[in-house]
């Protein structure tokens, strides 16, 4: 068991590492860095390798080669025969589970990792826990007498207790509704506050990522398939393969066919639409009368599409395109209305989330006639490309 640590003398920490694995026929590469106080998200669909990673950094799964350093301390090197068993890494390691000793209560359960429980710096340490994380009250309960909410902050009490260097979370959240996530996200961001340690957090939630990420990796199949700004990576993701696993619910094969430097945008069609697009900065040049050979695939998020019942003349949306209803389907905590947009024979499908006020307002309903409203600057462009021909 670790002894608690004077956090006044702890170092400024930071976590960094490079690893190959090998589980079976599946292999995993990546490589990280992470300051103090810093959230890595690691993004992507089961399977992807994001809970090997956490392993692999709290000693539980030993890599293939690589090189891990936690707190300045190097804590595996396969180069240097250096592997340090996970006891030894002062990594505070919390899953989805929890895992708490249900025949401890809540003080016996955060106290757990510190060597001297009777010790006047192990009560001390587990009131300011209790405090930091509105567990007051509750130091006498069991796990079993506790709500979801209340067994997961005690588990990241535990977690915290002996001044870990680093804090890898395996989406503790999942199992808990919107709401309390919401409320432990806020919580989790203030503790980084008061106790920054770099983190590592595995989830497969965009809203998730968006709200406790400073940074995002995003992971498929063991391969890092791109790392950076959350909102720019899980927001308008510039990849089509990041795009579709983040859920990007409209994305159109369209054709250039003007530019206007003037105002940073692009005129697209096909697939019975038209719309203005932010320019692509790939690319210049005049007008483009025809817009052959100069394909582009746009994506637009359902959450960023306004719903009318008249055209909105004199907005400042630069595309507002008429449409009919073909579904509309529950998605908690509202809706998601599909509009066919096409016109003559193309079919060309948008989905638009609204609340479900939004829905009783509206009064919406199936074959109802509707007008889909949303800026140039919704629009992202997701692998696009030139060809060879001239504009």
């Amino acid at each position: 068991m670790a002894k608690p640590v004077n956090p006044e003398n702890l170092p400024e920490m930071s976590a960094k590492g490079s690893i190959e694995c090998q589980i079976g026929s599946f292999s995993l590469s990546t490589s990280w860095e992470i300051e103090t106080g810093e959230v890595l998200v690691l993004f992507g669909p089961s399977g992807a390798g994001k809970s090997t990673i956490l392993r692999s950094i709290a000693g539980l799964l030993r890599p293939l080669r690589g090189y891990i350093e936690v707190g300045g301390q190097v804590v595996y090197d396969s180069d240097n025969r250096i592997c340090l068993p996970a006891h030894q890494r002062r990594v505070g390691y919390l899953t989805q589970t929890y895992h708490l000793f249900p025949h401890l209560k809540v003080a016996g359960n955060i106290a757990f990792g510190l060597s001297d429980q009777k010790s006047e710096a192990t009560h001390n340490r587990v009131q300011e826990l209790v405090r930091l994380l509105q567990l007051d009250g509750l130091e006498d309960r069991f796990p079993w007498e506790l709500s979801g909410g209340q067994q997961q902050r005690v588990a990241l009490a535990r977690a915290l207790a002996p001044y870990p260097t680093m804090l890898l979370l395996d989406e503790p959240f999942a199992s808990l509704d919107s709401e309390l996530r919401r409320n432990l996200h806020r919580e989790l961001r203030e503790m980084l506050i008061q106790n920054p340690v770099p983190v590592m957090l595995v989830t497969h939630d965009r809203e998730e990522a968006l709200a406790l990420g400073d940074s995002v990796q995003v992971i498929d199949d063991g391969h890092v398939l791109t790392t950076g700004n959350p909102l720019k990576m899980l927001g308008q993701p510039g990849q089509g393969r990041v795009a579709r696993m983040v859920g990007v619910e409209n994305t159109f094969d369209l054709t250039i066919t003007q530019r206007n430097p003037i105002d940073g945008t692009m005129t697209c069609s096909g697939q019975g639409l038209n719309l203005e697009v932010p320019l692509d900065s790939h690319t210049t040049g005049n007008n483009t009368p025809n817009g052959a050979h100069n394909r582009v695939t746009v994506g637009i998020r359902a959450s960023d599409i306004i719903i009318s019942k008249d055209d909105l003349i004199g907005s400042s949306a630069r595309n507002r395109i008429e449409g009919h209803v073909i579904s509309v389907e529950p998605r908690p905590p509202g809706y998601t209305v599909i509009l066919n947009c096409g016109t003559g024979d193309v079919e060309s499908l948008l989905h638009c989330h609204i609340t479900g006020s939004a829905l009783e307002e509206l009064e919406i309903k199936r074959g109802q006639k509707l007008w889909a409203v949303f800026k140039a600057s919704s629009c992202f462009l997701v692998d696009a490309y030139e060809q060879t021909t001239p504009i």
